[in-house]
C-alpha cells in the first residue's frame, strides 16, 4: 500500500511530572516537548514545528503560551493556537491537526498543555505570586481554536449549581436508580469501579498517584478522604493538585519519512468525531444518559471500518465515575473487564487531572499500547463541562483505508429527545435526582435537587434546611413530593 505523503501521524508523545514544584506551564511544556523529541527519535524535528497549539491553562495567564513554547524549543513557529476551557480540547486538536496536515496546512504540529496548580495553590495559602512569564497587551493573542464550553445556564446559575462536584453527583443518583441498587449496595460499587482504576495507576510510570486502593479505602470518608458531594468522597473527585505536562508531536508521512523516525514509532489517527449534548443541565433527556457520547462513538468506530469488539485499548474520559459510568453504557463498554479496562492511565483521581489537559496524557499514553500492541486499535473518549461537550478518536499504528476522516455529529445528536426545563416553577414536583454538598467541617452544607413536575418538566432547587439536608443523607428519597419556591428554594411536602 503506498502512503499518501501527506498523511497524518503521532510520532512522539512526551509526559512530566514535576513533584518539587515551582516550573511554570510554559517550561513544563518544553520539558514534555523535548521528551516527546526523544520518543520520536529525531532531534531535529522540534526545530520543524510549526505549529503550536496549546490547550487552555488555569494556572496562569497568558496571551500566546504557544509563541513562549516555539521560541524556547528553537522552533519557527508559523502559527500558534489556544484553546478555552474543557477537557475534549486535546482530542478537538488532535482532529484539527489531522485534518490540517493531509491538507498541507500545516507539516509539525505541537499539541499540549500543563498545569502548575499544586504550585499555584501553595503560593497563594502563603499569598505569594510566583515569579512567572508575563505576555503584556503588547504580544499578540494566539488563534483561539476551541471556544469555553458553556458551564452553567439560567436554570443552574439561579441556584448556585455551578460546580462539577455538584453536578457529577446528580447523574451518579441516577445512575444507582436506574441500576436499582441501594446506597449501600451503590458506594460499594463505586469503590470497586475506583479501586479498579487505582490499580492501573499503580503500573503507570506517568500516573501522579502511583499506589492501588481498597474499595473501602476510597469510598469510606475520613479525615483525608472528606465526603465532598453525596456519594462522592474525595478519592472520587478529579485530582486537580498536580504539576503535570503533556505533549504530542504529529507530522506527515513526508516529514517523519525525511527525518529518518522508525515506522514503529507512527501512530496513526484513523477518525475522529465531536459533538455535544445539551448545554443546560435541566433540559437533559436523561441524568444517567449522553446520546452525544452514544452517537460520536458509533460514528468514529465506523468511520474508522472497525466495531467495538476490534477495540483493544480503552480510555474513557473520568473525572467523576458517573462520567465513565454514562460512557461505558453509551459506548456498550462492560464497566469490569480485566481484558479491556476503562482507562489505561488511572484516570484523573489517580493518573493526575491537570484540568483540561488529561485527555493529552491519555492520547500520549495511548500511543505507547498502540506501539507495544501493533496492528491493534485504541479509543480515547473525551468530555468538556457537565458531559456536555465530547471528542472521540480511534488510533492504531496501521494507516486507516481511506485516511483519516473527521465528523461533527450534532445534526444526529440533536435529533434525539429532551427534557422541557423550568427555570423558574413554584409548586409541589417530585424528586428526580439529589446531592448533598459537605463543607470542609464534615457537616451538610446545602443540597441540590432535580425535580420532575406532574406533566413531566424538570426544574432545579436548593436547600440549606437542616431538617431536609438531614433526609437528603439518611433517606432514599426517589418520587418523594418537595415543594418548590418562586426562588428556587425546596422543602419537603
Amino acid at each position: 500500500m503506498t502512503l499518501d505523503p501527506r498523511t497524518p501521524i503521532l510520532v512522539g508523545t512526551g509526559q512530566t511530572s514535576e513533584r518539587d514544584g515551582g516550573v511554570e506551564p510554559v517550561d513544563l511544556m518544553v520539558r514534555a516537548a523535548r521528551a516527546a523529541a526523544t520518543d520520536a527519535g529525531s532531534a531535529r524535528l522540534l526545530e520543524l514545528v510549526d505549529s503550536v497549539r496549546v490547550v487552555g491553562l488555569l494556572s496562569w495567564r497568558y496571551r500566546d503560551p504557544g509563541a513562549l513554547v516555539g521560541a524556547r524549543i528553537g522552533a519557527t513557529v508559523r502559527h500558534t493556537g489556544y484553546t478555552g476551557n474543557g477537557g475534549s480540547t486535546p482530542q478537538v486538536l488532535v482532529n484539527g491537526a489531522a485534518e490540517d496536515i493531509a491538507a498541507g496546512r500545516a507539516d509539525v504540529v505541537l499539541i499540549g498543555g500543563a498545569e502548575s496548580w499544586r504550585t499555584r495553590t501553595k503560593l497563594r495559602a502563603q499569598k505569594l505570586r510566583p515569579e512567572w512569564t508575563v505576555q503584556d497587551e503588547s504580544v499578540p493573542a494566539a488563534e483561539i481554536m476551541v471556544t469555553d464550553v458553556p458551564m452553567a445556564d439560567e436554570s443552574e446559575r439561579r441556584i448556585g449549581l455551578d460546580r462539577p462536584s455538584y453536578v457529577y453527583p446528580l447523574f451518579e443518583q441516577a445512575l444507582r436508580l436506574s441500576a436499582g441498587r441501594s446506597r449501600e449496595e451503590h458506594e460499594e460499587f463505586l469503590g470497586d469501579l475506583w479501586s479498579r482504576f487505582s490499580k492501573i495507576a499503580a503500573t503507570n510510570p506517568n500516573a501522579w498517584v502511583q499506589r492501588e486502593y481498597t474499595a473501602a479505602e476510597i469510598a469510606t470518608p475520613s479525615p483525608d478522604n472528606r465526603m465532598i458531594s453525596t456519594p462522592y468522597t474525595k478519592l472520587l473527585n478529579s485530582n486537580n493538585m498536580v504539576d503535570q505536562s503533556a505533549v504530542l508531536l504529529m507530522c506527515s508521512v513526508e516529514i517523519a519519512t525525511r527525518l529518518g523516525i522508525p515506522q514503529e514509532h507512527w501512530v496513526f489517527p484513523q477518525s475522529g468525531t465531536e459533538s455535544h449534548d445539551t448545554y443546560a443541565i435541566a433540559e437533559r433527556g436523561a441524568l444517567d444518559g449522553s446520546p452525544a457520547i452514544r452517537i460520536a462513538g458509533a460514528r468514529a468506530l465506523e468511520l474508522a471500518g472497525i466495531g467495538l469488539d476490534d477495540v483493544a485499548h480503552v480510555d474513557v474520559y473520568s473525572c467523576f465515575p458517573s462520567a465513565v459510568q454514562v460512557a461505558a453504557n453509551e459506548l456498550g463498554l462492560a464497566l469490569d473487564d480485566p481484558g479491556r479496562p476503562l482507562t489505561i492511565t488511572g484516570g484523573l483521581t489517580f493518573g493526575g487531572g491537570p484540568w483540561n489537559n488529561y485527555v493529552s496524557h491519555s492520547i500520549a499514553t495511548m500511543v505507547t499500547r498502540l506501539r507495544e500492541s501493533p496492528g491493534s486499535y485504541g479509543l480515547v473518549t473525551a468530555n468538556s463541562g457537565y458531559l456536555t461537550k465530547h471528542a472521540m478518536g480511534v488510533y492504531r499504528t496501521e494507516p486507516p483505508a481511506g485516511g483519516f476522516t473527521r465528523l461533527d455529529v450534532q445534526t444526529e445528536v440533536d435529533a434525539q429527545p429532551t427534557t422541557k426545563a423550568l427555570v423558574s416553577y413554584e409548586g409541589t414536583a417530585s424528586a428526580e435526582s439529589w446531592t448533598v454538598v459537605y463543607g470542609r467541617d464534615g457537616n451538610p452544607a446545602q443540597g441540590f435537587l432535580a425535580a420532575r413536575t406532574a406533566t413531566g418538566e424538570r426544574t432545579l432547587a436548593v436547600t440549606t434546611d437542616h431538617d431536609d439536608l438531614a433526609r437528603l443523607v439518611d433517606d432514599d428519597l426517589t418520587g418523594q413530593k418537595v415543594a418548590i419556591s418562586g426562588s428556587g428554594q425546596f422543602r419537603f411536602a
